[in-house]
């Protein structure tokens, strides 16, 4: 009797893990995540920059079909929209130039800027970046289709 009930105690005190185990391997993750979180938080940033600049070129190239047709790139007022909806001005127009029906923003969900004629040549096609504001550097600098 005196041994199952030792028995018994034996089995319920090793059925869980103890205090001092659980903050281990609660330390043990909080490193992981320090080390390993900032890393995977860069990658998402530069991810995010190449998607940016992968529209951009996709831009040009729907602008270059337009220009084909037209015979000049869509206006500033006109706006990328022209390669969706035929401007009024664009006889002969034989869009859409893009596959969805609405023009895509950038990767932070802002609307890209166009000009026509560019400040950096026949059109510029401007993403302020995460922020959204004019400048930054990083993850909030400014992304342009003249950049290289």
């Amino acid at each position: 009797m005196f041994l199952d009930a030792l028995r018994r105690r034996r089995i319920e005190n090793s059925a869980g893990f103890t205090l001092i185990e659980l903050m281990i391997v609660m330390a043990i993750i909080a490193l992981l995540a320090a080390f390993v979180g900032p890393r995977l938080l860069g990658k998402k940033e530069q991810a995010e920059a190449q998607a940016a600049r992968a529209q951009i070129e996709m831009f040009g190239t729907a602008l270059d079909a337009f220009r084909l047709d037209v015979g000049r790139y869509p206006t500033t007022d006109e706006g990328l929209e022209a390669l969706i909806r035929k401007p009024s001005s664009a006889d002969r127009w034989d869009g859409p130039y893009l596959r969805k029906d609405l023009v895509p923003t950038d990767p932070w969900k802002h609307p890209y800027l166009y000009k026509s004629p560019g400040d950096h040549g026949a059109y510029d096609i401007l993403s302020y970046g995460s922020d959204g504001v004019a400048g930054g550097e990083g993850n909030n600098r400014d992304i342009g289709s003249w950049e290289g």
